[in-house]
């Protein structure tokens, strides 16, 4: 397996491996890593579709990408993705994938148009004193000091981070700033998280620091991520001759374990109260969803609070008792053995009053009805005690969805710090009473809200211990590789799986896991899309500088004169010019 770029690579159709036709695929977990793991062996490696079964534990495919309608409490998301431009494997699968909206179009094509006709940005991404614009202008508001911690950060070797805390390495002036509360609630950092996470964010999205302060650097589907990715992957499979086995746990895998030889020999599970498995040989293929951030998750309802569920935990009891067996299968405690670290709470509100949409249009300002982009991402109240955020993306937001209704996505960091209309912390509150906090920071007036809470909204929250697991510090070693030195017929895929300079928490790294997997042990003759490389284009970083900067020009030092003569110099290069082209050099002075 190798990375490349370029439409040589990204256009060439691989031939078939040899012995594909041979092989039998188990995939555990229909997340999107196996549901995309699968698609690859499918139309990349030729392995017969009927030749690969994959194992689930729940009732439905895609994991974290859900979106439900519950009886008797009504729409849930646990969360939306927020996608770019440069998720470069996830757009080489859903070019492959047909769309269920758009006859003759892929889910890409379909994706593509709608976001050519409907560009995401928000008109108000922060307020503060009950649904005012927070004033914050679109500006970073980045010291001298954190713009230092900041460069820091991104020249640090990894090494150096690594088991470091983003409150370690960042100083009061960069965690005050507006870059922080933009940047921690649109990825969901916490100051307790890991440096590590962070540098590797800002190196994987350094062309979109432009477009963090009205999120025009991300692109929504048209329906729930449910609705508009899994569905229409999970269907293809199905075409394909793809089994999904729903309801089967697995419980445990065997290996035979010798110098530099990695083999899996058995997969075991519980299937309707029986204990079952399959054998395996070298020509059986075994790819493990390792972890999971939605795990026990448990979801409240309307006049029920979202309970916290520490108790056990198959996804990651899985995973230990794999990595019991060798150092080289990682070390899953450090993600899952810190609850209080790694939990927060969303919530779906359902809008059944008319009165409640008016108050989202005066914040938006955008008609929430008007089938298009709505607040264009999160809009953070900042002055919240829970560090609230909500989000309205396009409406119906599922297909079966009252056209007068409005679907509500919406989540808070500090989960265990009291409201400021409801006097409690968000992990102890009814969906009511998270419907009342929300209507709080969207300015309805406060004589009218326990009635538009009672019976203007129906409500679901949903507690999620692991949530931002992946996020908490780590070090080398801690997620194994995805295929594991000396492996033979097994991959691990998906978020706890390490793989080159990619970030966690997005679709893209569910993706590319299951891509990586499936070249690396069919040996696909193609390459995997590497990583977009805006982190080595100067172009990108002096636009991110700029922007950083608040459009701040350059203080070159030294006496006027020499200042005048450097800038002069710097005109007749192309160094100079693409500084100027960037707004960071002034005119020389006189």
């Amino acid at each position: 397996m190798y990375y490349s770029s370029g439409n040589y690579e990204a256009f060439a159709r691989p031939r078939k491996p040899e012995g594909a036709e041979r092989k039998r695929a188990w995939f555990v977990g229909a997340g999107l890593a196996s549901l995309a793991g699968a698609a690859f062996l499918v139309r990349d490696a030729q392995v017969p579709g009927d030749h690969i079964t994959i194992l689930e534990r729940l009732k439905l495919p895609g994991g974290a990408l859900d979106g439900i309608r519950e009886p008797r409490k009504g729409f849930v998301v646990r969360g939306g993705r927020e996608l770019e431009d440069h998720m470069e494997c996830l757009w080489d699968l859903f070019r492959s994938v047909p769309s269920l909206e758009v006859e003759g179009a892929s889910v890409l094509d379909e994706f593509y148009w709608l976001n050519k006709d409907d560009p995401n940005y928000s008109l108000q991404r922060v307020t503060e004193r009950r649904g005012q614009d927070a004033g914050t202008d679109g500006r970073f508001a980045l010291n001298d000091r954190a713009q230092k911690d900041l460069v820091k950060i991104f020249l640090a070797t990894r090494e150096e981070l690594e088991g470091k805390r983003i409150d370690e390495v960042f100083g009061r002036d960069f965690l005050d700033s507006n870059f922080w509360l933009y940047w921690r609630t649109m990825f969901a950092f916490e100051e307790w998280h890991g440096a590590l996470e962070m540098k590797l964010y800002l190196h994987r999205f350094v062309h979109h620091v432009g477009g963090l302060p009205d999120l025009s650097a991300l692109k929504f589907t048209k329906y729930n991520q449910y609705e508009s990715m899994v569905l229409p992957l999970t269907r293809w499979l199905m075409d394909q001759g793809v089994t999904f086995r729903f309801g089967t746990e697995v419980t445990d895998i065997d290996f035979d374990l010798t110098a530099g030889r990695k083999l899996a020999t058995r997969v075991h599970w519980t299937e309707a109260g029986q204990e079952g498995g399959t054998d395996l040989g070298e020509d059986d293929l075994l790819f493990t969803t390792i972890g999971s951030l939605t795990e026990n998750s448990d979801n409240g309802d309307q006049h029920t609070a979202a309970r916290l569920d520490e108790g056990p935990a198959p996804a990651w009891d899985l995973w230990r008792r794999i990595a019991a067996k060798d150092p080289a299968f990682g070390r899953p405690e450090v993600f899952c053995g810190n609850i209080p670290a790694s939990k927060w709470e969303s919530a779906t509100v359902t809008t059944l009053d008319p009165r409640i949409p008016r108050y989202i249009q005066k914040i938006a300002k955008r008609d929430p009805f008007g089938g298009g982009v709505v607040t264009g991402g999160i809009v953070t109240a900042r002055d919240s005690g829970w560090l609230m955020s909500w989000t309205v993306n396009r409406q119906p937001h599922f297909k079966q969805q009252s056209p007068d209704q409005i679907v509500v996505w919406v989540y808070g960091l500090f989960v265990d710090r009291p409201g400021d209309f409801v006097r409690k912390p968000m992990q102890d509150c009814t969906g009511e009473e998270i419907t009342r906090e929300w209507l709080y920071h969207l300015g309805v007036p406060v004589e009218e809200i326990p009635e538009l809470a009672a019976q203007g909204a129906t409500c679901v929250p949903v507690m999620m211990p692991y949530i931002t697991s992946f996020f908490l510090p780590r070090r080398a070693g801690d997620r194994p590789a995805v295929v594991p030195e000396g492996a033979v017929n097994f991959a691990f895929i998906g978020q706890f799986a390490e793989t080159g300079r990619d970030c966690i928490f997005t679709t893209e790294y569910s993706v590319r896991t299951g891509m990586e997997a499936a070249y690396r042990l069919l040996g696909v003759e193609r390459g995997v899309p590497e990583v977009f490389g805006s982190t080595y284009d100067i172009r990108k970083l002096l636009a991110a500088a700029s922007r950083l900067r608040d459009g701040a020009e350059l203080d070159l030092p030294g006496p006027a004169f020499v200042r005048k003569h450097l800038l002069h110099r710097l005109d007749a290069t192309e160094i100079g010019q693409l500084l100027e082209e960037f707004d960071l050099l002034g005119e020389p002075p006189q």
